[in-house]
């Protein structure tokens, strides 16, 4: 390769590169602000906020995940609370655990970890966490709010997402943001918080027939499926923000594993603006906004007793 068609290669990987989404950095950006924040909290006078995070069986992700949030609550200069449950937990043990974490002053944050076992009901468990301890902003009265533009706690990985969106657009008036994926989890508070933006939204899901034309009309791309490389090069729109929500392992060349995402990268990246990476992308925004929601949950919970005393 020539002097001059090696440094044409450089800037183009440069150019490339610069498109990449940094969600290690923002996240990091912000669990330093979570610290730093925390501490002038407890300057203030303020009880140490408390995060519980709750695991039900032994599936090793899981564990894993868990474990992690646990380290980071620490770093962050919280207390962390970790509750480590069989199996073959009852729906009423769980339930038992919770309204003891619901009334425990020292935790202002629950989280239990999903998926949870056949026998239990996530609906029925998140609905018992209390409002204003429901950190990972799943149950129905922090849902609703979302919907009706209320202030609530907002689910941490559309939050993620969303902070992800604003490291690149300052204003998304009028931009038509696609979100393809309608859980209860990502998709359709995604899509609340995106309205919120001024946006015209459409969610596509598993019933849609033109999901490729869709998403090919998108400014912004946010693709939550779960099924790996769904999202194609030639599904984005030219200079596109693309947010891949999306994590699953798959068989690696050296017969090892490696995470990828709903989306394409090598075939997307040429073609958006900006795109997350799988993993670095939305990953470590979650648990930085779970960290961020607790610090809120606790401020509310300070000015509900200041208030009250």
């Amino acid at each position: 390769m020539s002097p001059l068609s090696s440094e044409k290669h450089a800037e183009k990987h440069a150019e490339l590169a610069s498109r990449i989404i940094d969600g290690k950095g923002i996240a990091r950006a912000l669990t330093d602000q979570v610290g730093r924040d925390v501490a002038a909290f407890v300057d203030d006078g303020n009880v140490l906020p408390g995060l519980a995070v709750v695991l039900v069986g032994n599936d090793p992700a899981s564990e894993v995940y868990v474990k992690n949030k646990a380290i980071q609550t620490h770093r962050v200069g919280m207390r962390s609370f970790m509750h480590m449950l069989p199996q073959s937990t009852s729906q009423d043990e769980l339930l038992d655990l919770i309204a003891q974490l619901n009334v425990n002053p020292k935790i202002h944050g629950i989280l239990v970890q999903l998926p949870l076992p056949a026998q239990i009901d996530p609906v029925v468990v998140t609905n018992a966490i209390a409002p204003h301890k429901d950190v990972d902003g799943l149950g129905e009265v922090n849902a609703g709010r979302l919907s009706l533009g209320i202030d609530g706690i907002v689910p941490c990985t559309p939050l993620g997402c969303l902070m992800l969106l604003k490291s690149v657009h300052e204003d998304m008036t009028g931009k038509h943001a696609v979100v393809i994926g309608a859980s209860n989890l990502v998709g359709k508070p995604m899509a609340q918080l995106l309205l919120k933006e001024n946006c015209t939204v459409t969610v596509a899901h598993i019933h849609t027939r033109n999901t490729k034309e869709l998403a090919r009309e998108a400014d912004i791309l946010v693709v939550a499926t779960g099924k790996s490389g769904l999202v194609r090069g030639d599904w984005i729109k030219p200079g596109a923000t693309v947010i891949d929500v999306g994590i699953t392992r798959v068989p690696a060349e050296n017969g090892k594993t490696r995470l990828v995402g709903d989306v394409a990268f090598d075939e997307a990246l040429p073609i958006a603006g900006h795109i997350t990476p799988v993993p670095g992308g939305v990953g470590p925004m979650t648990i930085a906004c779970l960290l961020h929601n607790t610090l809120q949950a606790a401020k509310a919970t300070h000015a509900i007793v200041g208030a009250s005393s």
